[in-house]
């Protein structure tokens, strides 16, 4: 079993750091970043971050910035991860509006997936017939979920589609998320988990024990993953 790449991080600032010094160096050696976003609290309290100490440090006009999934609400939607961004980061820095590149998700769901892979498939490079990210940030839940692919929904991961519509398992919202297919496709895969409430799932994945294999963030491709974890999320690893 490959040994994952592990970073644990005793603060928020301190995994948003090791985070910000990744696009740095990615906008030093590339002419532009793709980079593919998720939603959720902690890349909140990440974005806060990054779009004042790293105002300076990044190029922000070599940066395009896509989505891992959006509920299907309209972008001004609390629940909007488009909206999350654009009030936490988007709006802090100078990113051109022509770098943005969000999931339409307010109109019909199956229209929005069908959409958002042209989008994709018209702004990204292409490796392996797939549109490949340079960057592709992931968040995982307590149930073992990343993107909006649940442990209910795992046949999306396979799907051939680069997008496909999903549904919360509980409140039945519709979402639009990228695929295994396309997460898997990217130059670099990061995963940000933190919360105790992460910890068993978090390592029952790292460890391939429990019920691991049925978490869809377990089948994220494990060669081009690190996981930012702060000590809560490790705490049934060992790992410090």
């Amino acid at each position: 079993m490959m040994k994952p790449k592990i970073e644990v991080f005793n603060s928020t600032g301190e995994l948003s750091g090791y985070l910000g010094n990744i696009i740095v160096k990615l906008s030093v050696q590339l002419d532009f970043v793709n980079i593919s976003l998720s939603g959720g609290n902690t890349p909140r309290a990440i974005f806060d971050i990054l779009s004042t100490e790293y105002t300076y440090l990044v190029n922000w006009d070599k940066i395009r910035l896509f989505w891992v999934d959006e509920r299907c609400v309209e972008p001004d939607h609390y629940e909007s991860n488009y909206g999350m961004t654009l009030n936490h980061l988007i709006k802090n820095l100078p990113i051109p509006g022509k770098n943005i590149f969000r999931i339409e998700a307010e109109q019909d769901p199956q229209l929005a997936a069908n959409s958002y892979s042209e989008t994709l498939k018209n702004n990204l490079p292409f490796k392996n017939d797939l549109p490949y990210f340079d960057l592709m940030i992931l968040g995982m839940g307590d149930d073992g979920h990343t993107a909006s692919i649940f442990p209910d929904n795992m046949h999306l991961w396979d799907s051939h589609n680069l997008c496909e519509v999903a549904t919360h398992p509980v409140s039945r919202q519709k979402r639009i998320t990228l695929t295994g297919r396309t997460i898997n496709n990217s130059r670099m895969i990061v995963f940000i988990v933190t919360g105790s409430n992460k910890s068993l799932v978090f390592n029952e994945i790292i460890t391939h024990s429990g019920n691991y294999s049925h978490y869809p963030a377990s089948l994220v491709d494990k060669s081009k993953t690190t996981w930012l974890v702060d000590k809560a999320a490790a705490c049934k690893t060992g790992i410090s």
